[in-house]
């Protein structure tokens, strides 16, 4: 198992019947810092994590990979490498507190700002149909010259 932060979520509207209704996030893992092991610093990596628990962008969770992933009962028939299995209210190490989900600094869970939908293009009317072509009148037929019968 790996400590990670959610830093965002995934929307797949189109998947595989069994992942509908499975919430994807984007997860950070996270370790300890080396040289003074007084803070959880980030590894640099990301991966999607379904969730099974209800966990939003900011928390510190637990994450487990591979098909450690599948070992739950509700992910067992899942598709996935990656899940959520535990929200982290605290870590120590060496009798240090590392993380406080009461105590963390209000800098480092900025607030996610929504997106604002793009307005749609009016849809553009479609161009009516030109009309048929006439045909041209038909021009009758001169009449040609009588001939003068000398009978």
């Amino acid at each position: 198992m790996f400590i990670a932060k959610v830093t965002g979520s995934v929307i797949a509207t189109q998947k595989v019947d069994s992942m509908v209704g499975n919430k994807l996030l984007v997860v950070e893992p996270y370790r300890l810092e080396p040289s003074e092991r007084k803070k959880l610093v980030t590894t640099g990596r990301t991966f999607i994590a379904v969730d099974m628990l209800g966990s939003g962008v900011g928390d510190f969770v637990l994450i487990t990979q591979g098909s450690s992933a599948r070992l739950t009962p509700e992910t067992k028939s899942l598709p996935i490498d990656c899940v959520v299995v535990g929200i982290v209210d605290q870590a120590h190490i060496d009798a240090a507190c590392v993380y406080s989900r009461e105590e963390m600094p209000a800098e480092e869970t900025p607030p996610v700002e929504a997106k604002k939908p793009k307005p749609k293009a009016a849809a553009k009317p479609a161009p009516k149909p030109e009309p048929p072509p006439q045909p041209e009148p038909e021009s009758e037929p001169e009449a040609e010259p009588e001939a003068d019968s000398d009978e």
